[in-house]
This record gives C-alpha cells, sequence and structure tokens, in this order.
C-alpha cells in the first residue's frame, strides 16, 4: 500500500476466527479441526511447481549489508523474470500472494521480495543492521541489487518490475536510473504526488461520510481537518483518514476493511508465526524512518521513460488517486505506454479483479519480452 494506509496493517491483522456457537448447534467435532499446519502443508502442496524447467525458491539473499528474503517460482525458467515491489513502506504481498499468483506462473517467474524492514527481512535482521539502508535511496540501491541477482544467477539481460503502491516509488527511481535492465515497467497503484494524494483521499473520505450521514467519520475527519495542512502529519492524523477513506471503498472496492487480505497472510504457507509477528514490527520500525522523506515524494516532472511503461489503475482507488495517476500518465514520454483502467477496482487491483489482472499482464506485457525470445515455447493446439 501506499503510505496513506499504512496503519490498515496494524489495525487490520487479525487472529484466525472461528463462528461464534449457537445454543442450540452441536458441538464441533475437534478431531476434525485443521492446524496452521495442516493448512499450510495443503495449499503448499496444491501451488509445488513440479514442471521439470521451473523453479521454486524461498531464500535469503546479501542484499544491502544485511539478510533479504526472495520467493522465487515459476513453471519455466526460460520464462522472463517479473519483480514484484510491494506496497507499505513494510507491507509485504508474500504471504499472501498464493490467492492470486499460481496461473501468472505458467508465463513468468514471479519473485516477492521482502524488503528492508518488511516481513521475513525485518524478522532475519536487527533494526540497528538494517536502520542505515532505511532511506528512499537506500532501498532504491537494494532494489537495484536484487536486479542485478536475479540477471546474474538467471541469465537475463532484461526483467518487468511491478510496482504496488510504495513499491511505484522504488520501481518509478529505479527504472530512471537502469531502463536498459527492463523490459518494462509495470506501475500499479502508482504514487505520484503524496501531499497531493493526501489531500485527495481526506477529500473523498469526508464527501462519503457526508453522503452517506456518518456523524462519527465526519466528526473524526474534521477534528484533523485541514489535511494535510500545515500541522505534522502524525500516525494519528494518517490513521484517521487512512481508516475512513477504506471504510468507504477507497481501498478495496465495496469492501470496508482489509481483512480478506490479512486473514489470508494468517494460513501462508511461506510464512512462519514469527515471520508475522514481524510484520506489524516492521512496519512501525520502517514509518519511523520513512514517513517524512515520503511527504516529500513528487514524480509530476518525472514524465520520460527510456523504458516502455505500463500503467494499471483501479477505478476507485483513492489511496493512491486514480485521477493523479491518470493525468501522470497523458504526460509521459516513453518508447511505449499502455494504461488499463480497472472498472470494479480500487487499489487492491491484483486482489480484486484477478483473472483480468492477468489477462492483461500476458496480453500487454509478456509480447514485449517475446519480442527478445523470452519466454517458453506457446502451447501447441490442433484440431481433431
Amino acid at each position: 500500500m501506499a503510505m496513506g494506509s499504512l496503519l490498515v496493517l496494524s489495525v487490520n491483522l487479525v487472529a484466525s476466527a472461528s463462528d461464534a456457537a449457537k445454543p442450540d448447534a452441536a458441538a464441533p467435532d475437534k478431531s476434525s479441526t485443521l492446524s496452521r499446519a495442516d493448512v499450510t502443508r495443503t495449499i503448499a502442496d496444491s501451488r509445488h511447481i513440479v514442471s521439470p524447467n521451473g523453479v521454486e525458491e524461498l531464500i535469503k539473499v546479501p542484499i544491502g549489508g544485511i539478510d533479504q528474503w526472495l520467493s522465487i517460482r515459476g513453471k519455466d525458467r526460460r520464462n522472463p523474470i517479473l519483480l514484484v515491489l510491494h506496497g507499505g513502506p513494510a507491507s509485504p504481498s508474500m504471504p499472501s500472494d498464493y490467492t492470486y499468483q499460481s496461473p501468472w506462473e505458467d508465463y513468468f517467474t514471479v519473485v516477492q521480495w521482502d524488503q528492508r524492514g518488511a516481513g521475513k527481512t525485518y524478522a532475519a535482521n536487527t533494526e540497528a543492521q538494517m536502520a542505515q539502508g532505511m532511506t528512499i535511496e537506500g532501498m532504491t540501491d537494494d532494489a537495484a541489487q536484487v536486479v542485478q541477482y536475479l540477471r546474474q544467477h538467471y541469465g537475463k539481460q532484461k526483467i518487468f518490475v511491478l510496482g504496488h503502491s510504495w513499491g511505484t516509488v522504488l520501481g518509478t527511481r529505479l527504472t530512471q536510473q537502469h531502463p536498459d535492465w527492463f523490459y518494462a515497467y509495470i506501475g500499479v497503484g502508482q504514487v505520484v504526488n503524496v501531499r497531493r494524494n493526501e489531500e485527495m483521499g481526506y477529500d473523498f473520505a469526508l464527501r462519503s461520510a457526508k453522503a452517506s450521514g456518518d456523524t462519527e467519520a465526519i466528526r473524526e475527519l474534521q477534528a484533523i481537518g485541514p489535511y494535510p495542512g500545515t500541522k505534522a502529519l502524525t500516525l494519528q492524523r494518517l490513521g484517521v483518514r487512512s481508516k475512513w477513506e477504506m471504510k468507504f471503498g477507497g481501498l478495496t472496492y465495496g469492501r470496508e476493511n482489509y481483512h480478506y487480505v490479512s486473514e489470508a497472510e494468517q494460513i501462508s504457507p511461506d510464512y512462519s508465526e514469527k515471520d508475522l509477528d514481524a510484520i506489524d514490527k516492521g512496519s512501525m520500525f520502517t514509518i519511523q524512518h520513512l514517513m517524512q522523506p515520503l511527504l516529500a515524494v513528487d514524480f509530476d516532472n518525472v514524465t520520460r521513460f527510456d523504458c516502455p511503461v505500463i500503467l494499471f489503475v483501479g477505478k476507485h482507488d483513492e489511496t493512491t488517486s486514480h485521477e493523479l495517476a491518470e493525468q501522470w500518465f497523458d504526460k509521459i514520454q516513453a518508447p511505449s505506454k499502455h494504461l488499463v483502467v480497472f472498472a470494479d477496482s480500487a487499489h487492491m487491483v491484483m486482489e480484486e479483479q484477478p483473472g483480468r489482472f492477468l489477462m492483461h499482464l500476458v496480453t500487454d506485457a509478456l509480447p514485449l519480452a517475446q519480442k527478445a525470445g523470452d519466454t517458453a515455447p506457446a502451447e501447441i493446439a490442433r484440431d481433431r
């Protein structure tokens, strides 16, 4: 997620819940209850990659002077690499990627990276070890080292990079610095101008609160206005904006909360309970270092790219304003550019419309690698 929704994880990470017992209901058969280990083992087995030329690795790699974790999965090593830069900061997508990613692995070797301060990487290092590189510049350099590792280890001249929300900050900077490394930059929930984005998200939440007659939301939102204004953007003010923007569907279209993702994380086959505990801790550690630098992020005039650009925008995204992203796209100059607006999505596009997301990865991005011959052979169809 973008900065405006960092607290979503802190507020909404929940333990697995069971249905309340009804007075007239029979007691559940405890002998049939599955443990977390049973569930994660089942999920892991169902997505196990068995193709002879496939790859399925969950590894830590020395990046930026610390150990950083990568999940690398794909059905055929000849396919292009797709590196995912998760949002947040420090909101790893690795623990919930099993809910949507498996079909991607037919066409790409997909790399999920837990960034400095996030998830498994946070759990693998001390805060003192991570602190020195906890800047936008330092984390962009981490991303560059991850790309170099992937290019060298898998023998690829170029890869795709997909940034989601905060990940678009790293992705935009990275492709500006090293355009020759990438088939394309894919931005999802693109960050453009953070201060303007915060203002627009707040306006959406207050407008929605008034339209619905939600007096509690109106009272809390008006109490932090004008927003962001000239006052310090504290975690408390940020949390109020994020809480009500999410309530009115600006994070996920038609949903009031983030439970569908945070609860899926609880049964991730790639995360231990220690790793899950690290999500909240890493979020708080990271925001202490990055909140003020993020407020200064402004890509309004960063519009020249020397690699292709693809933007995936949720029509209802208020977490990172869809309006700002679409306006920015119009100004972009690149070898090629393509915009897809997902009609039934807000900010969490890959979870909200997974089929259409995959279709556009395959039809809009994959051909850029196919031109270079960096894909496995296509299926052969015969009429019978």
